[in-house]
């Protein structure tokens, strides 16, 4: 049996590491002399893996030993060091934090939609960290109902966070999940709206909720304790001891979804894995009706199903790698059946499908940049929403009346404030409701936007999305920010974010590089960053920030690079490649230990990741990914300074991956650099739950870049 800790005497030299860490900044003052703080030592415990022939070493496999108080000790000695280092900052982190929160409007409120016979939005009140939830009956002038206050709920805790929000159909009931810890493992209650008391049920480990229509039905899918694998999915009539188990799904690489359509009819329940889906349903009407079948999964066919009047409507890529839209009659939705009713267009990758009572809405890409497509039923003709701005995000918002005419979408640009409108979807009217306030003078004229392409090392078109004040130098000299994602799919929109303008404001220019591995061109464009293609997203990323420097955007000692959770990925291979091309890398909870991570199935997503990166245990995948593991490929040469983020209640990216590969760097680094590592002790993968908490990191970090950038005055 493995040890879990030593005798305190064994951890008398943390402990003292720690102490003396702590009082660095002091001992510095009260000499004169000013010393450097030093980081802390991280002993080696090797571990070896033999595997194809190949021996893996891994010296900190025993910072996975969270209930170890030698870990603790480490993990709090760390975020000393980080603090004693980040000292001379103080007053720059108190400024950044006061710029940001001068930036929003602390009391505010979202614009109320409608759902059933309610109107509901959330509000935030000055000097309060979270939301409160409410609603108002029949008429946006109605007096308010107060349905959850989070901050009393989160009295007590250093993290909360509310998932699930599912009125029932009459308004009386309201499902909704929370999480206390930031391990994103959600405990379900039903909240009885009339009187303010909660039901006596409660369920652990809750994903997604649905109720059937008779108000007293909830339906939800659960997660396995240890892998954390969406699995099962339940059914439980309220008031009744008895919880049924409708369906369990065994193959280790699909997770359970679960919704009901918006016409509520049907309850769907579907099986994903990365590259292929399968659904089930049952009417909403008869909760008691057995599961039925769409479409039996089969290897890289990838679709999703909603409903309306006698046919499922189905986004698939059978036959259309960036998918199309067919339909299928309820009584027979097998795949003879299907019939098509939007084609498969190369260029444009069809994201989602909303469908109302007279229209179906698509969310689209087309070229890298976002769509809404409207089908009319009654005429059969198409349109487009029209948008502005050359680069810009829009994307539904809430929706939930099928019977609707209008749909809700928000829009927004690298400098224009995320804005709420409706769109009536027979006349082609869009109707602002309203553009988020951004305070302390901001006015968008100020700033530019610019859409450019970094050509690959195989002559592949990298968009990059730009952002800067005018009269910013580009003659080299500017600071700049890249940050990056591409992986899973998914595409980084560019969103507003009033944070920014405490970089951009300093003459800071920010830039996403659109990789591959992300969807923002489409299917292909993620297929050619994933699996043995990976190398691709690395190498886009390099050629992205050479772009930036060759055309002197900024330069390379002054360019700060930024990604996270497989964007840490991103932003650590590269700067294994190349540590020459940045000055700095922020990666926030960055997975990093791919190889170690991967081989472990009893570690939470693990196997269901094996269709994105590739599993290990067969030889190919792991040469392969050995390439770019970045905690594998720490070399002893020179690196940028670093900042990695980690929380120690991450249930996506263990705290012990990026708290591993800063403990290799600082051995095997052969320069002066520093190097840190930020643990946030009571959160987990997105940081802080508390928006001023959350603010708070943000100045930390952008005291760091600013640091680095040379414009910490």
């Amino acid at each position: 049996m493995k040890k879990l800790w030593n005798p305190p005497t064994a951890n008398l030299s943390l402990v003292l590491l720690m102490i003396l860490t702590l009082n660095g900044a002091s001992l510095a003052q009260s000499n004169g002399d000013a010393p450097k703080p030093q980081p802390p030592m991280t002993e080696k415990k090797t571990k070896t893996t033999k595997i194809h022939n190949d021996t893996l070493v891994d010296d900190y496999f025993w910072l996975r030993e969270k209930s170890n108080p030698e870990v603790t000790a480490h993990l709090e000695a760390e975020n000393s060091y980080a603090e004693a280092l980040m000292k001379p900052t103080a007053a720059l982190q108190e400024k950044l934090y006061k710029e940001m929160v001068g930036h929003i409007k602390e009391t505010d409120r979202s614009v109320p939609y409608q759902w059933g016979n309610y109107f509901y939005y959330t509000r935030t009140e000055q000097g309060k960290q979270y939301p409160i939830y409410a609603r108002k009956k029949g008429s946006v002038d109605a007096l308010e109902e107060i349905v959850l206050d989070q901050n009393e709920l989160a009295k007590g805790f250093k993290f909360f966070n509310i998932s699930a929000f599912v009125p029932s159909d009459d308004g009386n009931l309201l499902a909704y999940s929370t999480d206390t810890t930031g391990y994103r493992q959600y405990k379900l209650q039903v909240k009885d709206l009339r009187t303010g008391q909660l039901l006596p049920e409660t369920f652990e480990r809750v994903g997604q909720v649905a109720w059937a229509n008779d108000n007293k039905t909830i339906f939800f899918t659960t997660e396995d304790a240890v892998t954390k694998r969406s699995d099962k999915f339940f059914r439980h009539v309220l008031g009744n001891e008895k919880t049924d188990l409708i369906f369990d799904e065994k193959d280790e690489l699909f997770d359970v979804v679960a919704g009901r359509s918006r016409d509520k009819v049907i309850i769907f329940v579907g099986s994903e894995s990365k590259t292929a889906t399968e659904y089930r349903y049952l009417p909403a009407a008869t909760p008691t009706a057995e599961l039925k079948m769409i479409s039996p999964r089969e290897p890289d066919h990838e679709y999703d199903v909603d409903h309306r009047g006698d046919l499922f409507y189905i986004r698939t890529n059978k036959g259309a790698k960036n998918f199309r839209v067919v339909t299928a009659p309820v009584s027979d939705p097998a795949q003879q059946n299907w019939k098509e009713l939007i084609a498969h267009r190369p260029e444009v990758k069809i994201e989602d499908i909303n469908l109302f009572a007279d229209h179906l809405v698509l969310s689209e890409w087309e070229k890298g940049l976002q769509q809404i497509e409207i089908h009319d039923f009654k005429t059969s003709k198409n349109h487009h929403i029209a948008f502005p701005e050359p680069v810009y995000s829009a994307a539904l918002a809430q929706n939930r009346e099928f019977a609707s005419p209008v749909v809700r979408y928000n829009y927004q640009s690298l400098v224009t404030p995320s804005s709420v409108f409706d769109y009536d979807m027979n006349t082609g009217k869009a109707t602002l409701l309203k553009e988020t306030e951004v305070p302390g003078g901001f006015d968008k004229s100020n700033y530019k936007s610019e859409r450019l392409f970094a050509t690959a090392s195989d002559g592949t078109k990298i968009p990059l999305s730009v952002v800067y004040r005018k009269g910013t130098k580009l003659d080299g000299s500017a600071p700049l920010l890249l940050y990056g994602y591409g992986s899973y799919g998914i595409s980084i929109a560019p969103t507003f974010n009033s944070n920014r303008l405490s970089l951009v404001d300093r003459g800071v220019i920010y830039v996403i590089a659109h990789i591959r591995g992300g969807g923002e061109l489409g299917e292909e464009w993620r297929q050619e960053g994933r699996m043995m293609k990976k190398m691709n997203t690395f190498n886009d990323f390099i050629a992205s920030a050479e772009y930036l420097v060759k055309n002197k955007y900024t330069s390379s000692d002054r360019l700060v690079i930024q990604g996270g959770s497989a964007g840490g990925l991103l932003v650590g291979a590269v700067t294994n490649m190349r540590p020459d091309l940045f000055k700095a890398v922020v990666a926030q909870v960055p997975f990093v230990d791919v190889l170690n991570t991967m081989l472990d199935a009893s570690l939470p997503l693990t196997t269901s990741e094996y269709i994105e990166w590739g599993n290990p245990n067969e030889k190919a995948a792991y040469d392969y990914i050995k390439q770019y593991s970045p905690y594998d490929n720490v070399g002893r040469k020179n690196y940028p300074s670093m900042l990695v983020k980690v929380s120690l209640n991450d249930s996506q990216v263990p705290y012990w991956e990026g708290s591993k590969l800063v403990a290799r760097l600082r051995a095997m680094k052969t320069d002066n650099n520093p190097i840190l590592l930020k643990v946030n002790m009571g959160a987990g993968h997105g940081g802080s739950s508390g928006r001023y908490d959350f603010l708070r990191e943000v100045a930390f970090d952008y005291a760091y870049m600013l640091w680095q950038m040379g414009l910490a005055e």
